[in-house]
C-alpha cells in the first residue's frame, strides 16, 4: 500500500512554526510520517532556542504525525539527549534514528540513516556526535537495502551527468564518497540530504540489473532540501508517495541517467582476526587451557567492540542475512555442519545466529520492559521461520535445536539454531544428549521446562532469572509424532511440538561456553568439527553460504513483508 511521507530540511530549532505549518498540511495530505534531514535543532545559544526546546518537551509544541530525525552539522541539544534516553523518544511522534541506523515503519518502509559529516579521527561511540567514519557508512551495508536513505552529505559525484539546474552562486554541499558507495549497495528508492541555501532534485538514476532481476533497473531519487525559512522562498519541504511493494519499474522515466558514481570496491578492509575477535567472548571458555592466569580479566567490552554489535566498525557484515527491528539473524563463523551435511534439502549449513541489538549479557537485564518483550518476540519469531523454512525444503526430515547462554558476567547475549535429523529428536536422543553429558561434567540436572507459560514457574521467557543454559528442541510435524521424545512436548500440531530444557548455573560456576556444540558435534558425529576456530572458512566460502541461505530463507523472512 502507498504511503505518503514529507521531507523536511534544516529546521535549526523552528519547531512551533515548523510543526504548526506540517499540522495544517497533514490535516489535508495525512501523512503517514515524516523525515527532518540536517538539524532540527540549533546550538541553543540564543533565548529563542532555548525556549523552543522548553515548548518542545513540556507538550506545548505538538509533533502532529511520527517524525525521524537523525544528525546534521550540531551535536544534539543535552536536554534533547536526556530525554530520549529517559523514553526513547524526544517528544509523542518524534523518533531520533541515531548517528547511523536502520528502521522499518509501521508502513513497511525501510530507513536507512548516516548523520553527520565524514570525520576520519572519530573515535567516539556517542550516538550523539555529528561526525561519522567509513567503517559507520560500511556497517550500514549489512541492511542490504533501503526505500529511503537519510545522509547529511551529499554523495561524492551525484552531479556527474546531470542536466538538473543547479542554483546560481550555491557551490555543490560537502561531500563523501563513502555516501555514494553507501547509495550504490543499498540502491534506495528515494536518497534523501539537506543543503542549507538551497534546493535540488536531481534526475532520477538507474543502478546495473542483478542476476537475480537481470531485466530490472532500480531507480533512485535524490532530493537536497533547503533550510526553513520566515522570507525565503526556497523549498525546504517536499512530499512524495512510496509503496514499498512494488517491484523495480521495467521502464525507465523521461530523462532518468545511469548512476552517477563509480562502481564499489569489493575488497573489503581486512578484518581483525577472528580468533581474536572471538576470544573476547570467551570470558569462561578456559576449561582446556591450564595456563596459569597472571592477568586480571580486562573490561568487557564496549559496542564498538562487541563482535555482536553492529556499532562495532569490524564486524563481518557479509554474515548478516536479515535484520528486523529489534535484532539481526547471521549465519555462524566456523558452522558445525557444512554445506554438505544436509544436502540436498539445505545447500548451506543453517547453523545461524539470532542476535538482539541490544548490548546486554542476558536478555533479562533489559531494563524496559517493553523493549525486552518485544526482542524475545522477535527473536521468537526467526526461531519460528526457520522451523518453517526446514519443514518446507526437509519435509519433515529435519528439526532443529536452539540454545542460550545466559550469564551475567557474559558480553552478549544471543541464541544459535542449528538443524538436526529429526530422528535423533523423535528417538530421545537429543534431550538424552544434553543431559547425558551434563551428567559426565558434574554439571546441575536440567530441568524441563513446558512451552506453555501457565505450567511454568514463570509467565514471560524473557525475564528466566539467574544464570542458565536454555535449549529449544522442535520436533518437526511427521506422523511420528507421538513416538519417544516428542511424548514430553507439548501436543501434536500442524507446527511441529518443542520442550525446552533448562540448566541452571551460578554466577562463580565454570561452564563450557561451547557445551552446545560439543554435545551436538557427538550426536551428529562430527566431533572433528568441535572448536569452531579449526573450521573457520574463507570470506568467499562464508558470502556463499550466506548467499545460498538468504535464496533459500527470503519466502520465510518477516522483514522483507510488505
Amino acid at each position: 500500500m502507498a504511503s505518503k511521507i514529507v521531507v523536511i530540511g534544516d529546521v535549526n530549532c523552528e519547531l512551533q512554526d515548523v510543526f504548526t505549518k506540517l499540522s495544517k498540511l497533514h490535516i489535508k495530505q495525512n501523512f503517514a510520517f515524516a523525515i527532518v534531514v540536517g538539524d532540527l535543532f540549533g546550538d541553543c545559544s540564543t533565548e529563542h532556542e532555548l525556549e523552543q526546546i522548553s515548548a518542545l518537551l513540556q507538550g506545548n509544541i505538538v509533533v502532529p504525525v511520527p517524525t525521524y530525525f537523525t544528525l546534521g552539522s550540531r551535536p544534539l541539544p543535552t536536554r534533547i539527549i536526556e530525554a530520549i534516553e529517559a523514553n526513547d523518544e524526544v517528544c509523542p511522534n518524534l523518533y531520533f534514528l541515531g548517528r547511523r541506523g536502520t528502521l522499518k515503519t509501521s508502513e513497511g518502509i525501510r530507513l536507512v540513516s548516516l548523520g553527520g559529516s565524514l570525520d576520519p579521527d572519530n573515535k567516539s561511540s556517542d550516538k550523539y556526535h555529528p561526525g561519522y567514519t567509513e567503517s559507520d557508512a560500511r556497517a550500514l551495508y549489512g541492511a542490504h537495502s533501503a526505500d529511503i536513505l537519510i545522509t547529511h552529505q551529499w554523495p561524492k559525484d551525484i552531479r556527474t551527468g546531470s542536466k538538473a539546474p543547479f542554483p546560481e552562486d550555491f557551490t555543490s554541499p560537502p561531500d563523501a564518497q563513502c555516501v555514494s558507495d553507501l547509495c550504490s549497495t543499498l540502491k534506495p528508492r528515494y536518497h534523501l540530504s539537506s543543503s542549507p541555501g538551497f534546493f535540488w532534485e536531481r534526475e532520477p538514476f538507474f543502478h546495473l540489473p542483478t542476476e537475480d532481476s537481470p531485466d530490472a533497473k532500480p531507480l533512485t531519487r535524490f532530493i537536497s532540501l533547503a533550510s526553513y525559512s520566515k522570507t525565503s522562498k526556497t523549498k525546504w519541504m517536499y512530499a512524495f508517495t512510496l509503496d514499498p511493494t512494488a517491484a523495480p519499474a521495467m521502464t525507465l522515466p523521461a530523462g532518468a541517467t545511469a548512476a552517477p558514481f563509480a562502481a564499489v570496491q569489493t575488497k573489503r578492509k581486512p578484518l581483525q582476526p577472528q580468533k581474536e575477535s572471538f576470544r573476547r567472548f570467551a570470558v569462561d571458555d578456559h576449561e582446556h587451557d591450564h595456563r596459569p592466569r597472571k592477568r586480571a580479566r580486562a573490561p568487557p567490552p564496549g559496542p564498538d567492540q562487541c563482535f555482536f554489535c553492529l556499532s562495532n566498525p569490524n564486524i563481518a557484515t557479509h554474515l548478516i542475512t536479515s535484520i528486523g527491528e529489534e535484532s539481526y539473524l547471521t549465519t555462524a563463523k566456523g558452522p558445525l555442519p557444512t554445506s554438505k551435511t544436509f544436502a540436498p534439502s539445505l545447500p548451506f549449513p543453517g547453523h545461524m545466529l539470532i542476535i538482539p541489538f541490544t548490548h546486554t549479557p542476558t536478555l533479562n537485564t533489559i531494563a524496559d520492559p517493553t523493549s525486552r518483550q518485544s526482542t524475545f518476540t522477535e527473536m521468537t519469531r526467526y526461531r519460528t521461520a526457520l522451523h518453517t523454512m526446514l519443514q518446507s525444503r526437509s519435509n519433515g526430515a529435519l528439526g532443529a535445536i536452539t540454545w542460550e547462554v545466559s550469564r551475567g558476567n557474559g558480553i552478549h547475549v544471543h541464541w544459535q539454531f542449528l538443524p538436526v535429523p529429526a530422528s535423533l529428536i523423535k528417538r530421545g536422543l537429543v534431550s538424552a544428549a544434553f543431559q547425558v553429558e551434563a551428567e559426565n561434567l558434574k554439571y546441575p540436572k536440567f530441568e524441563k521446562k513446558s512451552s506453555s507459560s501457565s505450567s511454568s514457574s514463570f509467565t514471560d521467557p524473557s525475564t528466566e532469572p539467574g544464570d542458565f543454559f536454555r535449549v529449544w528442541i522442535w520436533d518437526p510435524p511427521s506422523p511420528e509424532q507421538n513416538d519417544g521424545d516428542s511424548a514430553e512436548a507439548k501436543p501434536s500440531n500442524e507446527e511441529g511440538s518443542e520442550k525446552t530444557l533448562l540448566l541452571p548455573l551460578g554466577p562463580e560456576f565454570r561452564f563450557d561456553l561451547q557445551f552446545g556444540r560439543r554435545v551436538m558435534a557427538k550426536l551428529m558425529e562430527l566431533e572433528k568439527r568441535i572448536n569452531w576456530k579449526n573450521d573457520v572458512q574463507s570470506q568467499q566460502e562464508e558470502e556463499a553460504d550466506a548467499e545460498a541461505f538468504k535464496e533459500a530463507f527470503k519466502e520465510f523472512d518477516f522483514t522483507l513483508e510488505g
